[in-house]
């Protein structure tokens, strides 16, 4: 004779005070638990590869600023350029070289700025590279 033998066959109890559990909320409790919440996004973060800003010597430097003057003079005919220029992370060190093919609207000197057509604007100090088109 077994150990349980005498309430194998019975039928399960149920409580006169608590309702059955909906079959949702049971298995709710086996849902995916995440105990450190943002844990991801910092590995994804921390994961994300950023890149050293390159610094131009006195001969770039010359040649970009032909072209700027070249880009200054044909203003009026909001020349189409490709530009290369580093754009700074917010959250780590470094950043990404970025490059953008649009018509130039303005050039500001006093602030430093090429202004394309939609309105971007791209400061001319982190210009590396400038290809008319």
């Amino acid at each position: 004779m077994n150990r349980y033998d005498d309430i194998i066959n019975l039928k399960r109890p149920t409580s006169k005070i608590h309702k059955p559990m909906s079959l949702q909320a049971r298995a709710a409790q086996f849902a995916p638990f995440q105990a450190l919440t943002g844990y991801n996004e910092a590995i994804k973060e921390a994961s994300r590869l950023t890149q050293k800003q390159i610094i131009i010597d006195d001969n770039q430097k010359e040649l970009l600023n032909a072209k700027l003057k070249y880009l200054l003079s044909q203003i009026k005919n909001k020349p189409e350029v490709t530009l290369t220029y580093f754009v700074k992370d917010q959250n780590k060190p470094g950043g990404t070289y970025q490059t953008i093919t649009n018509k130039i609207n303005k050039i500001d000197l006093y602030n430093g700025q090429i202004i394309l057509i939609d309105n971007t604007k791209i400061p001319i100090k982190n210009i590396i590279n400038i290809t008319n088109t």
